[in-house]
């Protein structure tokens, strides 16, 4: 009964339904990466994940031009579940499904870029297959995720082995359009950092932030989803909170919110042991 409460309550916040049968096939196929990388060990996370998810999306807000893409585009301020669940399928199946699987969505995506243009809040023109837009937009999301899984997730990494992470998941990036990838974790904080002149916190920012700060839920799912929302505010850079107006997090407050993770982790973890990551092990081992 709780891993049933625990999987409802998941999918209140990012949608999606029943086992993903789809991982299972065809036999022996090992996707893009395959299970011996570092991105289907970070990536099988569900609540580092989440909160990377969170976090990646706040900082893609402080860009006017990826966010106007969005904001013109998308659907994204009133269906906030939708958007997170189709980003979660676009993750879940470029890391651990099917060769054509993983092939095909990534084509759709890039298909839909194509018509993802118009201006943003300055006047200025944008488009969703800007390299350099995309470029943000994976940088931003890489080390939300690698950033999140070392401090929420107990098994540890080496360097090389976080270096590696950011090596693989650039293939995926530029098969997004994105160019200049970094290949190492501090190659990509320099990289997220060069693109601080351009960030603007406006109304626009300041609307999606107090979405993801006040994340929609119904009364059963939401200290759940409240705490996952604070993390992954917790899990920004430290130069990011003077930007949106909020005080640096103190090391008590990183503590308290690092322990009660802790606290939920383990059922959710337990809830979810089945999912992509395992249907996907099935797949390629039998």
């Amino acid at each position: 009964m709780l891993d049933e409460l625990i999987r409802k309550t998941i999918r209140e916040m990012v949608g999606g339904s029943g086992p993903p049968v789809a991982f299972l096939a065809p036999k022996g196929d090992r996707g893009l990466f395959g299970p011996e990388s570092i991105a289907w060990k970070v990536h099988a996370d569900f609540i580092s994940m989440m909160i990377g998810g969170i976090s990646s999306l706040i900082l893609q807000a402080l860009h006017p031009q990826a966010l106007a893409g969005v904001w013109d585009h998308s659907s994204f301020r009133k269906d906030l579940k939708g958007r997170l669940g189709r980003t979660a399928f676009f993750i879940a199946a470029t890391t651990y499904g099917p060769t054509d699987m993983a092939d095909n969505i990534i084509q759709k995506v890039n298909q839909i870029h194509t018509k993802i243009t118009g201006l943003d809040e300055f006047g200025k023109p944008y488009s969703a297959t800007d390299p350099h837009l995309l470029a943000w937009v994976h940088l931003t999301e890489t080390r939300s995720f690698m950033s999140s899984f070392e401090v929420y997730r107990k098994e540890k990494l080496s360097p090389k082995e976080k270096d590696q992470y950011f090596l693989e998941m650039k293939s995926l990036g530029e098969r997004m359009g994105a160019t200049g990838i970094p290949n190492t974790y501090a190659e990509t904080e320099s990289a997220i950092k060069a693109y601080i002149p351009e960030l603007y916190f406006g109304d626009r920012a300041k609307s999606i932030i107090d979405l993801l700060d006040h994340f929609p839920s119904n009364v059963a799912a939401k200290p759940f989803i409240k705490l996952i929302s604070r993390a992954g505010f917790l899990n920004l850079p430290d130069w990011v909170y003077p930007i949106i107006k909020k005080p640096t997090p103190t090391y008590l407050e990183r503590l308290a919110v690092r322990k009660s993770i802790d606290l939920i982790a383990y059922p959710v973890r337990e809830a979810l042991k089945d999912g992509v990551a395992a249907h996907s092990l099935r797949r390629v081992y039998g």
